[in-house]
């Protein structure tokens, strides 16, 4: 009987060691291949940062990136526009300035992120709507804010459909989560407060005091 028993674990235990073998371990299989042959040019192809649904999302990814250096890019020349003498709008320019450096940092720490997820950054991915997107040269100032608003609430878009795909066809709860904690509550934030400021200087541009409306709504801006 003991003798017997002995057998099966020994049957069992060869099995287990089979099984693990032969499963679908890809960098390990990668590994094995290049011990085995003698050249040294063999590539590591599976034995990489990605997991997950990255793969499916990462041409997602980098568009999102490039969007966000793109805006980075019309904020910062709508804040030099007002940053020049004929302007001479010191507010706006510092608003439109840290609207710039935001999304600049945004654009680097998604690239950062692919990379972290094992992806590569490719910046010929620009969106058709990005490159259909034109900001006009000299909006006014209510124009500037307007303008700024719409291209958060795309952004914010943009961050949704990936978010949606994340947590969809390409389950990736950790991507999802990224996206939740690094852009969402943000995005909301920078929409409300240029909705409230395109309110607020809709109506002083409307009293009987514009100029004088606009300049110190410009000053609150500098604070």
């Amino acid at each position: 009987m003991f003798f017997f028993l002995g057998i099966m674990k020994t049957f069992i235990i060869f099995v287990a060691l089979v099984a693990a073998v032969s499963c679908s371990d890809e960098c390990y299989r990668d590994v094995v291949a290049i011990c085995d042959l003698s050249s040294e040019e063999v590539a590591l192809t599976e034995c990489d940062a990605k997991y997950g649904g990255i793969d499916n999302i990462e041409s997602s990814f980098q568009g999102m990136a490039n969007t966000f250096l793109y805006k980075s890019l019309d904020f910062l020349l709508m804040a030099t526009l007002y940053g020049n003498y004929e302007r001479g709008r010191p507010g706006f320019q510092k608003f439109f300035q840290s609207l710039s450096d935001q999304l600049w940092d945004d654009g680097i720490n998604t690239i950062k992120y692919i990379t972290d997820r094992g992806g590569e950054m490719n910046f010929n991915n620009i969106p058709i709507y990005l490159q259909e997107d034109r900001t006009c040269s000299e909006p006014s100032e209510l124009e500037a804010i307007g303008k700024a608003l719409d291209s958060t609430k795309k952004m914010a878009r943009v961050v949704f459909e990936l978010h949606k795909e994340a947590s969809g066809q390409y389950y990736d709860p950790e991507i999802a989560r990224y996206l939740e904690d690094e852009y969402m509550a943000k995005q909301k934030d920078i929409i409300r407060t240029l909705a409230g400021h395109a309110k607020d200087l809709s109506s002083l541009l409307d009293g009987p005091d514009a100029p004088l409306g606009l300049y110190w709504f410009d000053k609150h801006l500098q604070e």
